[in-house]
């Protein structure tokens, strides 16, 4: 343990060498805890533009140009507390976490562990050190019934997932003074991760290949591209907005089955190649009885306060899906632009 914490020590070392040679760079620095995740890589590669990028990684390091890795054990508190010391971010984005439904019901300490009491230990030093927290919640922490939330409705989580995010938020609110917390949809794109394929990766790769695919045709959730989460996130650091909760997502809802359709429709892919079905919900408890809503979920989001804050109409699930088709090199009649400036309609 100690032999590992010294060699860790050393890489700090190098890490304040670097900071103090480039003290003359007068952009902000932004510190992404969970760099590899696919929220965290994607945040990253957008925001070194104009941010100084450094990131954590626990065992799967990736490579972004311009940006800094290091690893992290985020259940560490000394090793979160050399690092925010070192780096002296003004910006600490938390992307750690373990996010897939069956999973977190099925290792509900690591998940209890990654997506709650890492915040904990990240939250208190960045409170220490004076830095601003950015938190990435989900709208799963709802109980999935059929109705739009907003942000002053009691979170009451029908997973352990959704449990896990707002046992996270709790704690932001009332222990925090400097944070930023979105409350989001479900997020797609492509992963810097060659070892582990995401939703969107697995549904596209399989219908370029003619191969069919199962979908879920009974969760109904918002759909956004990565980037929209990234732009809104500089947005806020731009506006320099602090201890606000904001709900993030598409202007509409579908179930995955319907995404997979919409994304055929746009990429101009076999629709004839996707089959509806019904995932496995790990569902730790029920507030309504299944027979009341069809044995179906929803996870609507209102986006009112994000909208009226930054002056911007949030798109549709197809508006996404027809970004994304631009941004990754398709080619949209309607889509001129696949720069951040096409993202979001401004008000």
């Amino acid at each position: 343990m100690e032999q590992g914490f010294f060699i860790f020590s050393i890489e700090v070392m190098e890490i304040i060498e670097i900071i103090e040679v480039d003290m003359g760079n007068t952009k902000k620095t932004v510190l992404i805890f969970g760099i590899s995740s696919f929220v965290g890589s994607n945040i990253a590669e957008f925001l070194k533009k104009d941010y100084r990028v450094v990131g954590t990684y626990y065992q799967s390091q990736i490579q972004i140009p311009d940006v800094l890795t290091i690893p992290c054990d985020i259940l560490n508190r000394e090793v979160i507390q050399s690092i925010i010391y070192a780096v002296k971010p003004d910006i600490v984005i938390y992307a750690v976490g373990l996010s897939k439904l069956d999973l977190c019901r099925e290792n509900d300490k690591d998940a209890n562990a990654l997506n709650t009491l890492g915040v904990f230990n990240v939250a208190n030093y960045s409170e220490r050190y004076k830095s601003k927290l950015c938190y990435i919640s989900s709208s799963y922490i709802f109980p999935g019934i059929d109705k739009i939330f907003n942000e002053n409705d009691t979170p009451d989580p029908c997973t352990e997932y959704g449990k896990t995010k707002a046992s996270a938020e709790f704690f932001i609110q009332k222990s925090c003074l400097n944070y930023i917390i979105f409350r989001s949809c479900s997020i797609y794109g492509r992963s810097f991760s060659p070892r582990r394929m995401n939703n969107f990766e697995l549904l596209e790769s399989k219908l370029v290949r003619g191969n069919s695919v199962i979908c879920d045709g009974n969760i109904y959730i918002g759909f956004i591209d990565v980037m929209y989460l990234a732009l809104i996130i500089k947005m806020a650091i731009e506006n320099d907005v602090t201890n606000r909760l904001f709900q993030f997502g598409s202007s509409d809802v579908a179930s995955f089955y319907d995404f997979a359709k919409i994304f055929t429709k746009i990429t101009k892919l076999n629709e004839n190649l996707i089959t509806k079905s019904k995932w496995p919900f790990p569902e730790i408890k029920r507030e309504v009885n299944d027979d009341e809503v069809g044995h179906k979920r929803f996870f609507k989001l209102s986006n009112d306060n994000l909208e009226s804050c930054f002056s911007i109409k949030m798109p549709t699930i197809e508006e996404s899906i027809e970004f994304t088709y631009c941004r990754l090199g398709g080619n949209m009649s309607s889509r001129k632009s696949k720069g951040p400036s096409s993202l979001l309609k401004y008000i």
